[in-house]
């Protein structure tokens, strides 16, 4: 097998000053008090928070690779729910998001289920993750990690630095692709679906590679618009790297009318998502992704609260955008809510930088390293937006990922929903492509289709 350490050429491409560093001393801490990602393997105080047993480790009976995934818990029912009405009894496990959401929609609510603790990911992770907790760093001031490989880079995390790259290293598949449709209702839940048809390369994820491999990049992205017919045919080819201070983020885009690839250097920070309305950003793909660097970060602790979990009946096969669109919001008929610690930290903007969040609180679970909410505020720095990752677990895979992701505009009652991929096929993560297939040359020829 090839070497897992990064060449001394490669850790100097890196460099900046060293955020963190290795726990070696701790590795064994995976194997005993800790899962196998870091995460407190013990439930909590009240019971309410179950012990981890390892996850979902097989896919429900007659669950068959290519379905939609049914639930592993149908038996579990509500045991309550969450309203304006009585937000004041669950405050303190709720974020000034969920708050004000109960607050403004009568029609909103937070179905509490009991809480099942799913996240699992391949052995080989779970390997890779041990190793990687012994040598792992953060350099190019929180840029760039040296010394991982395939597995979450940081089991033992302490700073958003790390949090923020386990996040963003998390277990996707080698390649495949996915249905991201998109809904961005008025208020009054008028709405024009987008279906945009996505393709991943994660070379990093690949067994036996290093960062030396994968030449900095973290991952080749590619979208489509399929639909509507106004859309139809522009793509947007990413190349994602991993450390953006060596090398920022590529783009490039093809618009079928002028049947010509330009570089896209907008595809960053806060200029706004594919036709999203405005609704999302950039870097709010995967809840975040891209770069740090115009953010201060700032460790909060970690916490109890109510978050999105196990939406399975979000993913079910067969349901229709009408089934899912209210004005305001998603149908919380559809929505499951459980009880799990996550991290809290928070980006606040550097003085003389531009993003038109000047705070944004993040809101991670512990066993997953999924962003399941963030809190975004305005420039007066007031509550703005609120962004909800719903997840499943992916179990023949295995890995736990959002299957919905909804971002709020609570001052103008407008919402964007992505990954409505109830009627088309479902995420496949095992169909790597090759690099020669996401350059700009390939995609002018893809785009001519």
């Amino acid at each position: 097998m090839k070497s897992r350490l990064v060449l001394t050429a490669l850790a100097a491409a890196f460099a900046g000053s060293v955020i963190a560093g290795a726990k070696p001393d701790q590795v064994d801490r995976l194997d005993g008090d800790l899962t196998p990602m870091g995460s407190e393997r013990a439930g909590n105080a009240d019971g309410t928070i179950p012990a981890w047993e390892g996850g979902i480790t097989e896919p429900p009976a007659g669950y068959s690779p290519g379905d939609h995934h049914p639930d592993p818990f149908p038996g579990d029912e509500v045991m309550f729910a969450i309203t304006g009405a009585n937000v004041g009894e669950y405050e303190e496990f709720l974020s000034p998001g969920q708050i004000a959401m109960l607050k403004r929609y009568d029609t909103y609510r937070m179905d509490v289920y009991p809480s099942r603790r799913s996240a699992s990911f391949p052995e080989r992770t779970y390997e890779m993750t041990k190793k990687n907790g012994a040598t792992g760093k953060i350099v190019a001031d929180g840029e760039g990690v040296v010394n991982v490989a395939e597995g979450f880079p940081f089991p033992f995390p302490e700073t958003p630095y790390e949090l923020m790259w386990n996040h963003k290293l998390k277990y996707k598949g080698t390649g495949g692709f996915r249905y991201n449709n998109q809904v961005a209702p008025t208020a009054d839940g008028k709405y024009t679906a987008v279906k945009l048809r996505e393709e991943l390369l994660g070379l990093y994820y690949e067994e036996g590679n290093t960062l030396a491999d994968v030449n900095n990049i973290l991952l080749y992205f590619y979208q489509v618009v399929e639909s509507p017919a106004r859309l139809a045919g522009n793509v947007l080819l990413v190349h994602e790297t991993l450390n953006q201070i060596e090398q920022f983020r590529q783009a490039w885009i093809y618009n079928p009318g002028q049947r010509r690839v330009r570089r896209a250097p907008n595809v960053a920070y806060d200029n706004p998502g594919t036709a999203s309305d405005g609704l999302r950003t950039n870097d709010m793909t995967d809840m975040f992704n891209g770069a740090m660097d115009r953010f201060n970060w700032e460790m909060k602790g970690k916490r109890e609260m109510y978050v999105p979990y196990n939406s399975y009946k979000a993913h079910q096969e067969g349901l229709s955008y009408d089934d899912f669109v209210r004005p305001g919001h998603l149908n919380p008929d559809l929505m499951r809510y459980e009880k799990h610690r996550v991290w809290v930290f928070e980006g606040t903007l550097k003085d003389g930088q531009r993003h038109i969040n000047s705070r944004r609180t993040f809101y991670l679970d512990e066993d997953s390293y999924q962003i399941v909410l963030i809190d975004h505020y305005d420039g007066r720095d007031e509550l703005w937006r609120f962004s909800e990752a719903h997840g499943v677990n992916y179990y023949e895979v295995p890995t736990y990922w959002s299957t919905v992701e909804v971002h709020h505009d609570l001052q103008s009652g407008r919402y964007v929903a992505v990954g409505l991929d109830n009627n088309d096929d479902v995420n496949v993560f095992d169909q790597p492509g090759n690099p020669g297939d996401y350059t700009p040359q390939a995609l002018r020829t893809r785009g001519r289709r």
